[in-house]
């Protein structure tokens, strides 16, 4: 499935991709994993029992961009304690993705991760997936001074620290709303759009055809593989 005006990758200079439920599919079972700790965190943390915890972290999140975020500024939480136990999962339900691997590989320009979780987290992911080598740079919210996409100033944070050309980059999310800021900036927007996602029905529905996403895909890897191909100045010379 994809929406699309014509695109030419060869004319992107940098690809930004987020993590979670991006660079792999979110009925991989990574992601409710971080979901029940974060839960449990709360729970202890303000001594509430699991109901009203998964009730003020989703309030959070719906409000603040992310759970932490809404714990720092209401509770005084230490975010550094906050991501190393959220983010202590076992990553090995993810296998390695050579398909992912190999798209990747074609797909020119240079390729960074941007992420509203931790960098230790998006190394074990990328490691696990077996798609480390690819990325430049890991973009994570300790990076963004814990503000987080969607709002302007991680991705103005991120254009500055990696000199990116905003109308030459491209970015890649399952979730809409972290793709207005990239659409404002000048950005080519690619929403992978999936069925199960564990998050979206705490998010308001987007308008049909928004104008902020330029592209939707079910399947990143299946788009990266049709892009790349649809584009004659990748293919090598039969010569």
């Amino acid at each position: 499935m994809i929406k699309s005006t014509h695109f030419a990758p060869s004319k992107i200079e940098t690809w930004v991709f987020d993590l979670d439920n991006t660079l792999y599919p979110a009925e991989h079972s990574l992601f409710p994993q971080i979901d029940k700790r974060i839960r449990a965190y709360i729970a202890d943390h303000l001594d509430l029992n699991l109901d009203d915890a998964y009730r003020l972290q989703k309030h959070y999140y719906r409000e603040y961009g992310t759970t932490l975020r809404g714990l720092m500024s209401e509770h005084g939480t230490d975010p550094h304690d906050f991501l190393l136990y959220v983010h202590d999962i076992d990553h090995s339900v993810l296998a390695p993705a050579p398909r992912l691997d190999t798209a990747l590989g074609k797909l020119p320009g240079r390729k960074l991760v941007f992420t509203n979780g931790s960098r230790a987290h998006a190394e074990r992911v990328l490691d696990r997936l077996g798609i480390s080598g690819h990325f430049l740079a890991i973009f994570d919210i300790v990076d963004a001074d814990f503000i987080p996409k969607p709002d302007v100033k991680p991705y103005q944070m991120l254009g500055k620290r990696f000199d990116v050309r905003f109308e030459h980059a491209a970015m890649i999310e399952d979730l809409e709303r972290n793709l207005v800021p990239a659409a404002d900036l000048g950005m080519t927007t690619v929403w992978i759009k999936q069925a199960e996602h564990p998050d979206r029905k705490f998010l308001d529905t987007p308008p049909e055809n928004p104008a902020h996403i330029h592209h939707i895909a079910g399947d990143l890897i299946q788009w990266l593989e049709q892009t790349v191909d649809s584009d004659p100045r990748l293919k090598p010379s039969c010569a």
